[in-house]
């Protein structure tokens, strides 16, 4: 069957629900028209001009991010700027563009539950859970006409993760480990190299916001990225342990996760759309 735009709108909201999105984030439709037909989706991390590019080249009618193109109101389009380029080159090869943010971080299953396990972290359950004040806003209009109950909102979704190890670990060998696991070609450890890690902490992307809540979830090491100086030294002053693995690394193993998750939900809907990482992108900072 021939679908839309909003066709594969609808399957994105069952993977990441716009409910658990935060105000302030600007998760959804970017650029397009969600009656454009769909053909092939494209996925990546950032909608930057290399990306865009390249969806453009492999004939890519939808392409689907985890960062918005689009996070503040725009007061002009400026085809000269780096987001006008943009948007000029999406609309002239017809490429809708639609973001999943806050909502892919904090859902079940989403990219919290991916890079805890990838660590290989057990029996997790969410380092912050999510703050709905309005209940009418958990009723969704999904393609399988569900609705999201607020018990499983305030149980099992919310940002970070925290899970427990399989066997106990001192921090420089869990930190080697992590780095392994995620072929990464440096990470930047904070704590003693011998303290004893039994209870592991994840937050994708920035997780500065949530290290009180590290503090108090019985984990003995905190694992995110973009993490301060005075994180650091207030993780040495609890004499607990924190590993940075970068902002890009933290968040980029989403994509073929989400690429697997809506080929299915498509397949299962009897769409005719092709699905695939752009696979353009790597991480801006290098190290020499």
């Amino acid at each position: 069957m021939v679908a839309a735009v909003a066709d594969i709108i609808d399957l994105l909201d069952l993977i990441a629900p716009p409910v658990l999105a935060e105000d302030w984030d600007n998760a959804g439709l970017q650029i397009g028209d969600s009656r454009w037909t769909v053909r092939k989706v494209g996925v990546a991390l950032d909608a930057s001009m290399e990306v865009v590019e390249a969806a453009c080249t492999m004939h890519v009618d939808l392409l689907v991010t985890h960062h918005p193109l689009i996070f503040k109101p725009l007061v002009s389009i400026d085809c000269q700027t780096s987001i006008g380029s943009i948007v000029q080159k999406a609309l002239q090869h017809r490429l809708a563009i639609f973001a999943v943010h806050t909502n892919l971080d904090k859902t079940r299953g989403g990219l919290n539950d991916v890079l805890a396990r990838r660590i290989g972290l057990l029996n997790c359950t969410v380092l912050e859970a999510v703050k709905i004040e309005d209940d009418n806003r958990l009723m969704l209009n999904s393609a399988s006409d569900e609705s999201v109950t607020l018990k499983r909102l305030h149980n099992q979704e919310g940002f970070g993760r925290v899970g427990t190890l399989s066997n106990a670990m001192h921090l420089q060998d869990f930190a080697r480990a992590v780095k392994q696991k995620l072929n990464l070609d440096f990470i930047k450890i904070v704590g003693r190299p011998d303290l004893v890690i039994r209870k592991a902490a994840v937050c994708t992307g920035s997780g500065s916001d949530l290290l009180k809540t590290f503090f108090s979830s019985g984990a003995q090491v905190y694992i995110s990225g973009d993490l301060k100086f005075h994180d650091a030294r207030d993780v040495e002053a609890a004499d607990l342990g924190m590993i940075d693995i970068g902002h890009f690394s933290s968040e980029y193993i989403v994509v073929d996760s989400l690429v697997k998750r809506l080929t299915e939900l498509i397949s299962q809907n009897r769409l005719e759309v092709d699905v695939g990482a752009c696979g353009t992108e790597k991480d801006p900072f290098v190290t020499v």
